[in-house]
């Protein structure tokens, strides 16, 4: 039977590319399975088959013959999806090869909706939980301990006993800094979000610890009209003014910008802006564009994934903390020259 053929079914069967394969049902699922013992060629030849006819197994099946359900709740309380969305798409492109779906819940701050959504995750029997949220110094509003099955947290805070996955905002603070050194930025100010934020003290004492204990850190909310506010107490006060501003999200370092232009101050000819996040819909619309630290909160959200099926798995997984480098993404507002990772240690990319 040709492919072309079988493919004509309404819907693919394991015994079809037993068939179309030259083996036997237990061989094409043991294949499929990654069990059982057959030479590398059979198990490449029923996979390769599989995959030409569209095979498809059935998830019952498989969930039953495994013991799992094959989905996996990803629970937030980041109702805009500034922070989950990244982190979902690289949950799911770690589960996806896996066969494994993602489900998203947003629980907003509302502990009774957190459980309601919990409830439905242990109804379905899911094989973990993804807790991830809108800042690393803070938990959801549920409690995931006690859980029949296992819980990773990626990007918000979990129990000291969990696997907690976070961005390197210190290493991405210094990678910045750092640049604006290079370029050769002698007087570098750093406006920030709220003191109240840990990332914020993170970052400041990075910055310090380049350009020294003196430097100078403003800190307001995290808004453009922070920013712009900024360059105005900046460029009020008597004195020299800075030739950068390292700016505490892309937010403020957007009205950093728009304030300088407004005073006829060209950047980064004259003033060298930096911000972190690196939130496309704000950075590349900057003008110029905005140089800026990704958090990398998409390779963040593959290894909560890689790390939630190993934990599905049975597989030991040792808990704690764990910082994921940030990634200076290089563009017009800062200045400079490109310069090597490997001489300085991080990781940059230029845009």
């Amino acid at each position: 039977m040709r492919y072309a053929d079988v493919a004509k079914a309404e819907r693919i069967r394991i015994y079809d590319v037993a068939r179309v394969a030259g083996v036997s049902v237990a061989t094409a699922s043991k294949a499929l399975n990654d069990t059982g013992r057959m030479t590398e060629a059979t198990r490449t030849r029923v996979k390769q088959t599989a995959a030409a006819l569209g095979f498809r197994p059935n998830a019952m099946a498989r969930a039953l013959t495994k013991h799992r359900s094959f989905t996996v709740g990803l629970l937030t309380n980041d109702t805009y999806g500034r922070f989950t969305l990244p982190v979902m798409a690289g949950v799911s492109e770690a589960l996806v090869d896996q066969g494994v779906s993602v489900f998203l819940c947003g629980i907003e701050d509302d502990a009774a909706l957190g459980k309601v959504h919990v409830d439905a995750m242990l109804d379905k029997q899911v094989d973990g939980i993804i807790a991830t949220g809108k800042r690393i110094d803070r938990r959801l509003p549920v409690d995931l301990s006690g859980l029949p099955m296992p819980v990773v947290y990626a990007f918000t805070e979990g129990p000291e006993d969990a696997i907690t996955l976070v961005s390197d905002d210190a290493q991405g603070a210094r990678e910045a800094v750092e640049w604006l050194v290079q370029a050769g930025r002698k007087n570098i100010v750093h406006v920030t979000g709220p003191e109240t934020f840990v990332s914020v003290g993170e970052r400041a004492r990075a910055f310090r610890a380049v350009v020294g204990e003196a430097g100078r850190v403003l800190h307001g909310p995290w808004s453009e009209a922070w920013g712009h506010e900024a360059v105005g107490r900046l460029w009020s006060e008597a004195g020299d003014k800075p030739d950068a501003v390292f700016c505490g999200n892309d937010q403020i370092a957007r009205g950093v910008v728009d304030a300088l232009r407004e005073r006829g101050i060209v950047v980064p000819d004259q003033v060298s802006v930096v911000g972190f996040d690196n939130w496309e819909i704000v950075s590349a619309a900057t003008r110029p564009p905005l140089t800026s630290v990704d958090m990398n909160l998409k390779e963040l959200g593959r290894e909560a994934g890689r790390l939630i099926l190993e934990l599905a798995e049975g597989k030991p997984v040792e808990p704690g903390v764990r910082q994921l480098p940030c990634k200076l993404v290089v563009r017009q507002s800062c200045g400079g020259v490109r310069r090597s990772s490997d001489q300085q240690g991080g990781v940059l990319e230029e845009v």
